[in-house]
């Protein structure tokens, strides 16, 4: 291929990109901009996916400035083409350079390929006709990037992603308590806004901890598959000679904080780029004081400044002060969160509305004092009549009075727009934990070891050497000096097996702290009684640990028991087990939190099981009286323990290694510890918010959606389809026993990269709850990209669009013909605008006989494919050769019919498209005078939007998509 500045040219793989300008043309490289939509693309020179546009005599181009012209010749100079030809609104003969052609033409001559004989199968014209209407259907779905996750659908978390991931550059602090799922939120935002086209380029900053979590949670639950960016990563694309930005390769990038602080070069690297969306864990890290912000704030901050959309995980604010909370805010809205004592003041002013809002959510009355205070705060909205109604003798008419006066206060006060925080006290759906306790005698080996230990040295002599911490695993302290397997001598292990032989077949979680000890387990769950188990751990590849997670899940031949080190927290759903067994007991509450985090979650069916077994007179046992007396830890969740373990962890750790275990010591400790946890539990409740509770878990509007998603899951057009689809495609399909389909490539696939069939195949299911179980399967929506993706190969391939039928119809003469054009009306848009919202991509059907009537409404398209027979290659080539000169006057024919259509759908769009603007325009624009959370940028961005999608609407033009020749044979 040869490339030349202000050539034109299509890509054969994004079609609906319109048509390219060369503007660079650098060594191995040839840059394309896509002027229709805004993007550019730079393809390598040898293999580009690229056609160049060259008009032949006959043809009519439409120039960029609305005419068009009659093509009668052209010519090449310094290898770009000018066309001459005549004008068809003047008639004047004139020339059109081909840098000024229109950018939105498309091409796909559908009855080109009937005329030359390249006939496809009814099947494959089937599949294009329904691949248009399934994309019309999904282009103006609400639900659209809301009902792909593999996720349970959890209503505030469903609220939440719709809330934020419907606005155009969210800016907000997600902040639910531990275990209802911040990360599934800020997935399901994230996934919206990448599968409606608000966002293309995501950037993850977490914790290094967490970055595999973060990596398999979004390509496991939302099918995204982000790219780790670290030292090796970066200096490998320096390497390689090229001054490219390595953060320019990927859209979806995640990186952890250490590395960006720590790395001023690709610091800066990344900030040169630009993206749409930001997502930072772990927020409440970034510390920050009004005179001294920490190196990772600063960083965060200078990100926050250039990055539109900005979503914050943190936990609890309370817990960590308003200093800390206002931060956080301020790297969300600096404008609005500037100056502390304000803020402060404005924290008094919320306790206020909080203090009302609580009376009103109880239905406790209200006191005058509350009265005074609603009535100022919504002296604009007048709310007297409703305050009068809350003494109302009839229940219901109380309801609605608090409701409404609710209503008004979530709209207007507080930060509840940009601040969304749940707590398991509004939140229902939790198990119920029953702690099973099983206390036994050290062996006497496991003593000698820890006896050797601290006979070393002093307690504090010994904190500062790694082996100190194996105190409170024996096992792993014996192993290091014995070659006797710790696993024959230890009570723990006849005790797991004779739990498990109890319990039959339920299946049961082994959590421990190292890997070594549940590969360990396995085997003596093996060799001891031929136990089959599941080992999981940081030593396996994703894969591996995917298949031991499977293996575990499934029902039949299956491990009852899946044994886990501490990386068995990591954020996988092990919900279907309902007994935990704490193999030993890490020092961290957070991380025991976590481990109880596997199956405590909402949607868990059962009381959850906690099996502790643990040594009596042992650092062991301190650790089991410390979170069982001073946190109650195991049977409910520890909010505090984070602040209870900072102030008393190293105390803790003192008293392991002082043998201190039984003594008065461990007894006062253990008192303090507890009272402390009271203090701050008592704190944490006396100051919630319900107000901002009841508005972030979404009411009535969460379970609204939820009722939505799982009537879509239930239809069955998408399996129908899909099936269609993948025979079309030559995919081989072989059902399993779980509701799930065993896809393998076959040898008479229709192409080689069908989306998301890997070349030893997958498994499919489109079952929520049996994707949510076997995590290897892929659960298919609407949204899968296996779905998208291969729509849009038969979309923008000349699959299945010019075929020939057979109608037996004894009512109509041998010989009688018709032809079926299937037209779309459509504008190509920037994907941000929403333009399929109002205008999506809209099929016009058009059934023409040989006079050129409309028979469309008369004979249905359903009738017709059911009724048509195929026909041979060489007699569809007869009938084309006696057809030919009558078919190409009829299509005339027929896309005058579907301009016919144009200007009615133009102007329903337009108008759908107006009405939805203006009332968004006008909400926000009320919202906004009387609460400052809302920001400019959303309001204007509205207007800018509805200006552009006019002009667009107006510029939507009439793609030929397919034809089907119908002949009536005896």
């Amino acid at each position: 291929m040869s490339f030349y500045p202000g050539q034109r040219w299509i890509s054969d793989s994004e079609s609906d990109q319109g048509l390219g300008t060369v503007t660079a043309v650098e060594g191995r490289f040839v840059t394309i901009v896509f002027t229709a939509t805004g993007d550019a693309r730079q393809y390598a020179i040898d293999n580009a996916p690229l056609t160049r546009v060259i008009f032949n005599a006959g043809d009519n181009i439409p120039s960029h400035e609305g005419w068009s012209l009659t093509v009668e010749s052209f010519e090449e100079n310094n290898n770009l083409l000018t066309y001459f030809g005549v004008r068809q609104d003047t008639g004047e003969a004139c020339s059109l350079k081909e840098m000024m052609i229109d950018h939105f033409i498309k091409f796909n001559k559908p009855h080109d390929r009937l005329l030359n004989g390249q006939i496809d199968r009814l099947d494959w014209f089937r599949l294009r006709k329904d691949c248009l209407h399934h994309q019309f259907s999904q282009q103006q779905s609400d639900l659209t990037g809301l009902s792909g996750g593999r996720v349970s659908l959890i209503p505030h978390q469903l609220y939440i992603a719709e809330e934020v991931g419907s606005r155009f550059a969210p800016r907000v602090l997600l902040a639910d308590e531990v275990g209802l799922g911040k990360t599934i939120e800020a997935g399901l935002i994230i996934h919206q806004q990448l599968v409606t086209g608000r966002a293309k380029r995501v950037l993850i900053i977490v914790p290094e901890s967490l970055m595999h979590q973060w990596l398999v949670e979004m390509l496991r639950r939302f099918n995204l598959p982000f790219s780790i960016f670290d030292e090796s990563r970066c200096e490998e694309t320096s390497d390689n000679g090229d001054d490219e930005n390595p953060f320019s390769q990927e859209q979806l990038v995640l990186v952890n904080l250490g590395f960006i602080t720590k790395n001023p070069r690709w610091y800066e690297a990344m900030i040169d780029e630009e993206w749409d969306l930001m997502v930072v864990d772990e927020a409440h890290h970034l510390s920050w004081q009004q005179d001294n912000a920490s190196i990772e704030y600063q960083c965060i901050e200078q990100l926050a400044q250039t990055i539109p959309g900005v979503l914050l995980l943190t936990a609890t604010p309370d817990q960590l002060g308003h200093e800390g909370h206002f931060a956080r805010l301020r790297l969300l809205d600096p404008d609005r969160f500037f100056d502390y004592q304000k803020f402060t003041e404005e924290e008094q002013h919320y306790t206020e509305v909080a203090d009302a809002a609580n009376t009103l959510i109880t239905d406790e009355p209200l006191a005058s004092e509350q009265i005074t205070t609603l009535t100022t705060l919504l002296h604009e909205a007048d709310v007297s009549a409703h305050i009068a109604a809350i003494n109302h003798p009839e229940k219901s008419e109380q309801k609605n009075a608090r409701q409404h006066i609710l209503d008004q206060l979530l709209d207007r006060h507080g930060t509840g727009r940009i601040l969304f925080r749940n707590s398991r006290n509004t939140i229902k759906g939790f198990p119920g934990r029953e702690l099973h306790a099983a206390p036994m005698a050290m062996p006497e080996a496991y003593q000698d070891a820890i006896n050797e230990l601290l006979l070393s040295g002093t307690a504090e002599d010994l904190k500062s050497q790694a082996q100190a911490k194996l105190i409170f695993t024996p096992e792993t302290l014996f192993s290091l000096d014995s070659h006797e397997d710790w696993y024959d001598i230890d009570p723990r292990v006849d005790y797991l097996i004779e739990l498990l032989q109890s319990l039959k077949k339920e299946k049961v979680l082994v959590i421990c702290a190292n890997a070594q000890t549940a590969i360990d387990l396995e085997t003596a769950l093996r060799v001891k009684e031929g136990m089959r188990a599941a080992v999981f751990h940081e030593g396996l590849s994703i894969f591996e640990r995917d298949r031991a997670a499977a293996y575990f899940a499934q029902d039949e031949d299956s491990a009852q028991v899946l044994l886990c080190s501490e990386i068995g927290s990591e954020g996988r759903n092990f919900q279907f087990a309902h007994h935990l067994v704490l193999f030993d007991l890490p020092r961290n509450p957070d991380l025991l939190e976590q481990r109880i985090g596997r199956l405590d979650r909402i949607g868990q069916t059962e009381t959850i099981r906690i099996h502790v077994p643990y040594f009596e007179d042992s650092a062991q046992s301190l650790l089991f009286k410390w979170y069982k007396k001073a946190l109650n830890a195991f049977e409910h969740t520890c909010i505090t323990g984070h602040a209870v373990f900072n102030a008393f962890g190293e105390k803790l750790f003192d008293l392991a290694l002082s043998a201190s275990w039984d003594s008065n010591e461990a007894e006062t400790l253990i008192k303090q510890s507890h009272e402390k946890h009271l203090t701050i539990k008592q704190d944490l409740e006396s100051g919630r918010d319900k107000l901002l509770e009841l508005h972030s878990s979404g009411q009535g509007k969460a379970h609204a959606l939820v009722e939505k998603i799982e009537k879509l899951d239930q239809q069955i057009h998408l399996p129908q389809f899909m099936f269609q689809l993948l025979d079309v495609f030559g995919i081989q399909q072989d059902d399993k026993a779980d509701n799930a389909i065993a896809l393998q490539p076959s040898e008479h696939m229709l192409c080689t990269n069908f989306p998301c069939l890997p070349e030893d195949g997958t498994t499919i299911t489109f079952n929520r709850h049996t994707a949510l179980a076997v995590e290897n399967y892929q659960l298919i929506t609407w949204d899968h990209p296996m779905v998208r993706g291969a729509m849009d190969l038969v979309l923008s391939d000349e699959i299945g669009n010019s075929s020939i039928g057979l109608l037996k119809n004894p009512a109509l003469p041998a010989g009688t013909f018709f032809l079926e054009c299937i037209f779309t009306l459509e504008a190509i848009a920037p994907s941000n605008l929403q333009l399929g919202r109002y205008l999506p991509t809209t099929p016009i059907r058009i059934l023409v006989d040989k006079n050129g009537n409309n028979l469309a409404d008369k004979v249905s398209e359903t009738v017709l494919d059911q009724q048509l027979s195929p026909v041979k290659k060489q007699v569809a080539l007869q009938l084309v050769k006696a057809l030919r000169s009558q078919v190409a006057p009829l299509v005339a024919k027929a896309e005058a019919h579907a301009d016919a259509q144009i200007s009615s759908i133009q102007a329903k769009a337009l108008a759908g498209m107006q009405v939805a603007m203006d009332e968004e325009h006008q909400r926000l624009t009320a919202l906004k005078a009387i609460n400052p959370s809302v920001r400019q940028q959303e309001i204007d961005f509205i207007l800018m939007q509805k200006n552009a999608l006019a002009e667009y609407i107006e510029k939507a033009q009439i793609q030929f998509e397919a034809v089907r020749l119908i002949v009536v044979s005896n």
